[in-house]
Order: C-alpha cells, then sequence, then structure tokens
C-alpha cells in the first residue's frame, strides 16, 4: 500500500538549499544523520503528462498566493522569473541557493482530495488442519 512519496531534488550545493527549504521556505524536516534533511511537504498530487520520453520527472510547489510568495521572496533577495498565465495555473520559479530552480505555481486547476491510505490489514492466510 502506498503511504506517501518521496522527491528528490538534485543540488550541486545541497546543505545551502536543506538551509532554504528550511529557513527561508520552513519545511518542516528531521535529520537523519549527518545534517542529512528530509523535509515533510504539504498535500501533493501527481499527474501524467504525454511525452516523448520517459523518465523525465518535475517538482513544482503550490500556492494560493503567488503575487505575495514572489513578493516574499524579493524581501529576501531571492530571485524568481517573471509570474506568467499557463492557463492551468500562474506559475514561477526561484532560484535555489545551489543554483537550481524551482516551480512555484497557484493552481486554476481543481484538486484531488488527499491519499488515504486504506486503514484495513492484510488477510491473513488461513491454515487448514487435513
Amino acid at each position: 500500500m502506498i503511504v506517501g512519496a518521496h522527491s528528490i531534488i538534485y543540488s550541486k550545493d545541497p546543505d545551502a538549499d536543506r538551509a532554504f527549504l528550511k529557513d527561508v521556505l520552513g519545511l518542516p524536516h528531521v535529520d537523519v544523520g549527518d545534517g542529512w534533511l528530509i523535509f515533510g511537504l504539504p498535500p501533493a498530487e501527481v499527474a501524467v503528462h504525454p511525452s516523448d520520453e520517459n523518465d523525465v520527472h518535475e517538482l513544482y510547489f503550490m500556492t494560493d498566493d503567488v503575487e505575495g510568495l514572489v513578493a516574499a521572496m524579493k524581501e529576501r533577495g531571492i530571485a524568481t522569473t517573471p509570474v506568467s498565465n499557463q492557463g492551468w495555473g500562474r506559475l514561477t520559479e526561484l532560484t535555489l541557493p545551489g543554483g537550481g530552480k524551482l516551480g512555484l505555481y497557484q493552481p486554476r486547476h481543481a484538486s484531488p482530495p488527499a491519499y488515504r491510505p486504506s486503514k484495513r490489514k492484510k488477510p491473513t492466510k488461513s491454515i487448514r488442519k487435513p
């Protein structure tokens, strides 16, 4: 049974990007050893898009106020791209300290309910005596 998802952001400066997620975005986290942080995320969704390639995946964070988020990043000296209207949402990207880009958007599409794994116990095998 699926109980969650684990996303990975590859970085040339993982310590700086971990600090950004912790200190700037305020994501809850645990240190699993040697400063290796794993972050908790808000509810998530996944979509499958057509592509000429497999094994291409993207990560976007969603916000309910893209302009407010851009303003907050600007106050902290964090670069963002201009907000663009994509139809399905309003999109920007911010530059992480490690140099990578992180997509952020305010969705205009409906969101599914959060996935809740079943609490039912797995069936046990019945042992029959001959």
